[in-house]
């Protein structure tokens, strides 16, 4: 098991809460990293298996005695009902609670709890648990973390610091293709001979079978990957539910309701759109980004990275493993970042903003080893948004960081991210 940018996070806040939730996708790691980590012996339960299951929902209080504290509760959105009761124990205890060989009237950590479903979780959580839990969003590998370098990775803002660091690596075109045609799920790096198409083909099947079928009500199960398909090859665009509807043969409404359940299940993120609500010329339609690039070029059927390369999808796919790589870098790190795009009526589009104490640093991802300052033309856009602009920089393929001449602006090798 490679280690992850997120575990100090998560050991720290274990010992704040008494209630912590990693969030996430399957299979990107959740229920073998709190395993990996735990400090004390926890019971390990998932409610994936049904009796388990039926226990929670039915009778919370037995399952809670059953499976008594400390404990990993994996895949915990199949019964919400467990949320009223964790609270009833959380807040039950006192000093007699023994925690680390101390005392405690605040049973920290007592609960781990895993899920792949977090914007369902959030209502029971809401409701019962506010202020007792720590919510921890998670997603696959980053490439730090493939490199066997968790611990380097920072949130990223950029800086003309960055001048002072050296790549470490000199990756290739083809070599940063397949680095997106593989994907980030742990498995893909940490079992050897793994069969990419037997791992995303099963995957989807049971991503539609146990959160999909069962768990969201959706009885049509080829329109759905149909859909999902159409929404993989669309990544880092405009949501177009007409054209989605269109497309699958669905209703506008179920696009839209669809379009939720994949993001509920963490497969797909919506970026919104920067709105400093001082120019109506602003597109508001938020951009849709699968959080895997793997699992979206399988659905794409590009069944190679050369294809990969050579295909329409190019551009896309780079700009959304770019985009990955920037979340991961604030999530992993137990950070919720400030991050949009830019697109308004005069065509002017700048790929991602990030914004920091007030300040907007403007970001462009570019397939090229030699960014100019064309590249970032529409950067100078925000200067009507009455705001500090901070360093700005173009994610390319250049094979070390470097400045563009007479700007604010630094190239940065997309696997420094």
């Amino acid at each position: 098991m490679l280690e992850r940018t997120i575990i100090p996070y998560i050991t720290h806040t274990s010992k704040d809460f008494p209630v912590v939730l990693v969030t996430g996708p399957r299979r990107v790691g959740k229920s073998v990293l709190l395993s990996m980590i735990q400090e004390e012996k926890r019971k390990y339960v998932t409610l994936d298996n049904l009796d388990d299951r039926k226990l929670a929902v039915e009778d919370p209080a037995m399952f809670l005695q059953k499976y008594a504290p400390p404990i990993i509760i994996d895949e915990v959105q199949y019964a919400p009902e467990l949320f009223t009761y964790i609270k009833i124990w959380v807040d039950n205890q006192k000093t007699e609670y023994l925690i680390n060989g101390k005392k405690s009237a605040n049973p920290a950590g007592a609960f781990w709890l895993t899920g792949s479903q977090k914007y369902r979780l959030m209502k029971g959580i809401q409701e019962s648990l506010a202020g007792r839990i720590a919510i921890i969003d998670m997603l696959g590998f980053s490439h730090k973390e493939a490199k066997k370098k968790p611990f380097e990775s920072k949130p990223f803002y950029p800086s003309m610091d960055m001048m002072h660091r050296e790549s470490t690596e000199k990756l290739k075109l083809m070599d940063v293709y397949k680095l997106i045609w593989k994907g980030s799920f742990p498995e893909m790096y940490t079992k050897k001979n793994m069969n990419r198409d037997e791992y995303f083909r099963s995957y989807i099947q049971t991503y539609i079978e146990r959160d999909v079928k069962d768990f969201q009500g959706i009885s049509n199960e080829l329109k759905f990957l149909a859909f999902v398909r159409a929404v993989a090859v669309r990544t880092g665009n405009l949501i177009n539910y007409n054209g989605l509807a269109n497309d699958c043969d669905i209703d506008l409404r179920t696009a839209q309701i669809w379009m939720n359940t994949l993001q509920r299940s963490g497969l797909v993120y919506l970026l919104p759109p920067y709105s400093p609500n001082i120019t109506k010329r602003i597109i508001k339609t938020p951009k849709v980004y699968f959080l895997d690039t793997g699992l979206a070029s399988y659905l794409a059927r590009i069944d190679t990275p050369q294809a990969l390369e050579a295909s329409y999808l190019a551009g896309s796919m780079l700009e959304t493993y770019a985009f990955i790589e920037i979340l991961k870098s604030f999530w992993h790190n137990g950070l919720d970042p400030l991050i949009y795009f830019y697109r308004d009526t005069n065509q002017k589009e700048i790929d991602f903003i990030l914004e920091k104490n007030m300040t907007l640093y403007p970001v462009e991802v570019k397939k090229t080893t030699l960014p100019s300052q064309n590249d970032t033309k529409n950067f100078g856009v925000l200067k009507q948004l009455e705001k500090k602009i901070g360093t700005g920089s173009i994610i390319c393929l250049s094979s070390n960081f470097s400045p563009l001449p007479k700007q604010d602006i630094i190239a940065v090798p997309i696997w420094e991210i």
